[in-house]
C-alpha cells in the first residue's frame, strides 16, 4: 500500500514547539486567487527604471443576492414575480501582470468591457503618493489570464 501513516501527514502540517528550536521545518501554505469578472480600465503597461515592465488593469467582480421575504415557485413565470429584491455589490480588483508572455499578450488583446478569469496571489504593499502620503495596496500578481467569450 502506498499509505504513510498519520503521524507523517500530520507532522507536514503541524509545527511543535520544539522543531523551532532543534531544526528549520517547512511549513505547506497558500496564497491563490481566482477572479472571474470584467476589466475596468485598458491595460497600461509600467516599467520602473532597473526594474521589469508591468501591465496593470482593475477587474470588476460582482455579488448578487436577494433581499426581503418571497417564496420560490415553480414555474419560471412565477419564479421572476417572487424573487423580492435584487441586491448587487462590486468590488474592484488591481492586477499586475509581471511574467513576460503573459504580461504582453495581456496588453495587446484585454480591452475595457472584456470578460477574463485570472488566476494568481493576493499581494499587500505601501507606497508613497504624490503628496507624501503613505498609502496601502492590494494587488493581485496574475500567474494566469484566460479570455472568455462575452456571448
Amino acid at each position: 500500500m502506498w499509505r504513510r501513516p498519520a503521524w507523517q501527514v500530520l507532522r507536514q502540517f503541524v509545527r511543535h514547539e520544539s522543531d523551532t528550536v532543534t531544526s528549520l521545518v517547512l511549513e505547506r501554505s497558500m496564497n491563490r486567487v481566482q477572479l472571474l469578472g470584467r476589466v475596468g480600465q485598458d491595460p497600461i503597461m509600467r516599467q520602473v527604471e532597473g526594474k521589469n515592465p508591468v501591465t496593470i488593469f482593475s477587474l470588476a467582480t460582482n455579488e448578487m443576492w436577494r433581499t426581503g421575504d418571497s417564496e420560490v415557485g415553480q414555474g419560471a413565470l412565477l419564479l421572476l414575480c417572487t424573487l423580492g429584491d435584487i441586491s448587487q455589490k462590486t468590488t474592484w480588483h488591481r492586477i499586475s501582470v509581471f511574467r513576460p508572455g503573459l504580461r504582453d499578450v495581456t496588453y495587446q488583446y484585454v480591452r475595457k468591457g472584456s470578460r477574463i478569469f485570472v488566476e494568481g496571489k493576493i499581494d499587500y504593499g505601501e507606497y508613497t503618493d504624490k503628496n507624501n502620503v503613505r498609502r496601502q495596496a492590494t494587488t493581485i500578481i496574475a500567474d494566469n489570464v484566460i479570455f472568455l467569450s462575452d456571448n
